[in-house]
């Protein structure tokens, strides 16, 4: 049945939001070199657009997909060789080492975005660039929000990718999936950015959206992937609390897409199986005598997923796992996240001095949370005027559009107040 015009531009709009890394990631692997494979994926979404119209969708259109890339990246090689012989010669070898549609389709351990996941943390790489690139490679995360996760700009992240790409190119990297004794030492580089982009999907860094479950849901995908390949403690640890957390995103926002913090949240709505998995997944990491931060944090989460209330949370066992996560890994967001602990448990007036300390030191002075977390304790102790500068400066930094909601709503009822 041929498609309306209409029907067919949202089924590839569709088709490239869900599958578009997955199409790349297998082109790079058949191609072997990024902006090749960038070129050859848009040129086979445009050829999607005329031809899905005419001979209507595909059974399977990733399949299509990488298939009319492949093609148009050798064709285009092809047409270019008169002008350059050694291009007739790298697509001869490419359409020679790429004609097997069976490995297209291989979803076993080396999966396609995992294998591109270690060449982007190759140790040739920075491990800034390692980051970077597969942020913005694997997952297709923009360079201003990558920027943010690094609190740098835009610029000089689009130059460190640029840089990586080069290099992966003239050190003829290879685009594999290691073996398991080089696999442990790229390890914590791969769990960084599984976790950034969870953390992007979990509370979307700007936009109109309180979380992007495409990215949450694929950084789970990808950690699950990466536990069967290397079932180690810490990659158990992150993958639980990536799913202790991940267990209240239908509780965290209303109908509206408004924010609902977590002492308002309706726990009936936590997902129960993601907190059981979780919790067992934590059982495993905890098992080894040297705890990693990923693990830590899961253990964070589990005592909020398992407490009936925010009254009833264990805050003193939480202060107690926040001294040892700043221990591990010093971090003033790690140290700003204990001092809301310590307020929690020991009263507004001792989490202000904390917070006040931190801000103090201009670490986390353009991080919007900070300042909320700072108004939000001046608002506990009556502090109506100190709360209100302390909310305009979040307001002010803040980029998510449920958040800048939630900051000017509680500007306007201090406005209330007088």
């Amino acid at each position: 049945m041929i498609a309306t015009a209409d029907l067919v531009q949202q089924t590839v709009e569709d088709v490239y939001r869900t599958e578009s890394r997955r199409v790349f990631a297998t082109l790079i692997r058949l191609l072997g070199d990024f902006d090749l494979a960038e070129d050859a994926m848009h040129d086979a979404f445009r050829a999607a657009m005329e031809q899905w119209s005419r001979d209507g969708v595909p059974a399977n259109p990733r399949a299509w997909l990488v298939s009319a890339g492949r093609f148009k990246a050798i064709d285009g090689m092809r047409r270019r060789s008169r002008f350059d012989s050694s291009l007739a010669v790298l697509a001869q070898q490419i359409d020679a080492n790429s004609s097997d549609e069976e490995e297209w389709e291989n979803e076993g351990i080396a999966d396609d975005r995992l294998r591109l996941i270690f060449t982007c943390c190759h140790p040739a790489l920075s491990p800034e660039a390692r980051v970077a690139l597969t942020l913005r490679e694997v997952c297709g995360l923009t360079t201003e929000e990558i920027a943010r996760a690094f609190l740098t700009s835009p610029t000089t992240l689009a130059q460190r990718i640029v840089r990586a790409k080069a290099k992966i190119r003239d050190a003829g990297i290879p685009y594999q999936v290691p073996e398991a004794d080089e696999l442990r030492d790229r390890l914590d580089t791969v769990l960084q950015v599984i976790y950034l982009v969870f953390n992007e999907g979990y509370a979307a860094s700007s936009g109109e959206s309180l979380v992007r479950a495409d990215l949450s849901g694929e950084a789970i995908r990808l950690a699950r992937l990466l536990y069967q390949l290397l079932p180690e403690a810490d990659v158990a640890g992150l993958l639980a609390l990536m799913m202790l957390h991940e267990s209240r995103r239908f509780a965290r926002a209303t109908a509206d897409g408004d924010l609902i913090l977590l002492e308002d949240q309706d726990r009936s709505l936590w997902n129960r199986q993601l907190i059981a998995e979780g919790t067992s997944l934590l059982e495993r990491a905890l098992s080894v005598d040297e705890l990693g931060p990923y693990t830590v944090q899961a253990a964070i989460a589990s005592i909020h997923a398992l407490a009936p209330s925010t009254a009833a949370t264990n805050w003193s066992q939480i202060v107690t796992l926040y001294d040892l996560l700043a221990r591990a890994q010093p971090s003033p967001v790690i140290e700003l996240n204990r001092a809301v602990a310590i307020a929690m448990r020991d009263g507004a007036e001792a989490g202000l001095d904390l917070v006040d300390d931190i801000l103090s030191r201009g670490e986390l002075t353009n991080y919007h949370l900070a300042h909320a977390a700072q108004a939000d304790l001046y608002r506990r102790l009556g502090r109506e005027a100190e709360a209100r500068a302390a909310y305009e400066r979040a307001l002010a930094l803040a980029q998510q559009e449920p958040e800048r909601r939630f900051l000017e709503r509680r500007l306007s009822e201090l406005n209330q107040v007088d």
